[in-house]
């Protein structure tokens, strides 16, 4: 039997977050699609690859979006601890190349409580804090049956839980009522 979805999504806020895996961009933009208000996206300015807020308009908009480009992963822990700390933005989502240590990662836990924030971290596949509330992977479910235009199915693993029961879903993005939905897997 699957855990109920609905306890572990959308994220306790006032509490940090990981994710991991192909999906893991795609996650937070879902995340950030239930934010209301500003969200704040830090991530080091020396990655090759860009983020294009017009590709995140199907699930929010892009006008919401602040992109913080920093030196190197400490900066980006001081600004993501300050933004959290801060309450201004509902999410701050930090891209994470190296290993993060306990002391860090309880320290953001401690900022988005003072701030009653929700933090995301986007991390590399076998990485993460131990302080972490969850941690999730994320990844595209090739769908034969999906309609033409339709959006990817999606398999997201909850792998790290303090609050609750482990488990996984297969969901799918609703671009037009902007929506998470989630689809029962195949034969159920």
């Amino acid at each position: 039997m699957t855990p109920d979805f609905a306890k572990s999504f959308p994220l306790r806020s006032k509490r940090v977050h990981e994710v991991c895996g192909p999906s893991a961009a795609s996650f937070a933009a879902v995340c950030a699609s239930a934010a209301q208000g500003t969200v704040l996206w830090i991530r080091e300015a020396w990655r090759p690859e860009e983020l294009n807020p017009l590709g995140l308009n199907p699930f929010f908009d892009p006008a919401k979006l602040l992109i913080a480009q920093v030196k190197d992963q400490t900066e980006g822990l001081a600004v993501a601890e300050e933004a959290l700390r801060d309450g201004a933005t509902p999410l701050v989502v930090l891209e994470i190349s190296q290993p993060m240590g306990l002391i860090q990662g309880r320290r953001l836990q401690l900022s988005a409580k003072a701030g009653k924030s929700l933090g995301l971290c986007l991390i590399p596949d076998g990485m993460g804090s131990n302080a972490a509330e969850s941690r999730w992977h994320a990844g595209p479910l090739f769908d034969p049956f999906a309609a033409a235009g339709d959006s990817t199915l999606q398999r997201w693993e909850l792998i790290k839980n303090k609050s609750g029961t482990l488990g996984s879903w297969h969901v799918r993005w609703d671009t037009a009522s902007r929506r998470l939905h989630l689809v029962s897997a195949t034969g159920e």
